[in-house]
């Protein structure tokens, strides 16, 4: 069992930056040997997928987000990262990061705003 905890949200102004922090606790083994992904929910959508990169390191992303978003893990594998640049004001979500494709036990999430 992974307990996934995100952090690093915030406030930005359009064209800003952030980034997106994934710490895991738990089964090490679990959460090193599986893809991870990052998604986001914003008021009254549905949550939707934002990234992915598998246990080796190939990354995906959906056409909203390629080229201005980047996923990544550390080298000790307990921490995924995903660096958010140019954001648009279709991007405030709060952002949740799990396995992928499917996740199981969601954490708190992270807010990200964008705003002027």
């Amino acid at each position: 069992q992974v307990q996934f905890v995100e952090s690093g949200g915030g406030l930005v102004q359009p064209g800003g930056s952030l980034r997106l922090s994934c710490a895991a606790s738990g089964d090490y083994f679990s959460f090193r040997y599986s893809s991870i992904g990052w998604y986001r929910q914003a008021p009254g959508k549905q949550r939707e997928y934002v990234a992915s990169i598998t246990h080796s390191g190939t990354t995906n992303y959906p056409d909203s987000v390629k080229g201005r978003f980047t996923i990544s893990r550390t080298s000790n594998e307990r921490t995924v990262y995903l660096q958010m640049n140019n954001l648009l004001p279709e991007d405030p979500a709060i952002y949740y990061c799990n396995y992928y494709p499917s996740g199981t036990d969601w954490g708190q999430g992270t807010q990200v705003t964008v705003s002027s």
